[in-house]
């Protein structure tokens, strides 16, 4: 009678952690690291950690445009306690539109800063960048 009880007791509470993992999955979601305004005359920017938002782990990264459409050429992702990931395979991205999602190098880590060599496309005057990442 005990087993059963044991046995029962074990099953309960597995379907109650599986639920919290669950949920623990379901708070994944992309947030802002930080923006900045680009103009066509510069080439690039690095954009630094600020505030708490860049101490927060990230899973993946990508980047946003708002205002004209980017050629991306170039970028350059400085992570916490990782080296250093170059990627020149972005392509353009339209205006309000984001990129393909890129891995952290682990399960997790720490971006400290992004740098963007870019290229506005077309006659815009500003664009702003935006770094997002997953949690």
């Amino acid at each position: 009678m005990k087993v059963r009880s044991l046995v029962a007791s074990l099953a309960v509470a597995s379907v109650v952690l599986m639920g919290a993992v669950g949920s623990a999955r379901a708070a994944d979601q992309w947030f802002l690291l930080g923006e900045q305004t680009i103009k066509p005359v510069d080439q690039g920017v690095t954009i630094k950690s600020e505030g708490g938002r860049w101490a927060k782990d990230v899973k993946q990264m990508r980047i946003g445009v708002e205002g004209a459409d980017v050629e991306i050429k170039k970028v350059i992702l400085n992570w916490d306690n990782r080296p250093d990931s170059t990627i020149t395979d972005f392509g353009v991205v339209k205006a309000g539109g984001k990129s393909v999602p890129r891995d952290a190098p682990a399960r997790k880590a720490r971006l400290q800063a992004v740098t963007v060599e870019y290229k506005i496309v077309g006659t815009a005057p500003t664009a702003k960048l935006q770094i997002w990442g997953f949690d």
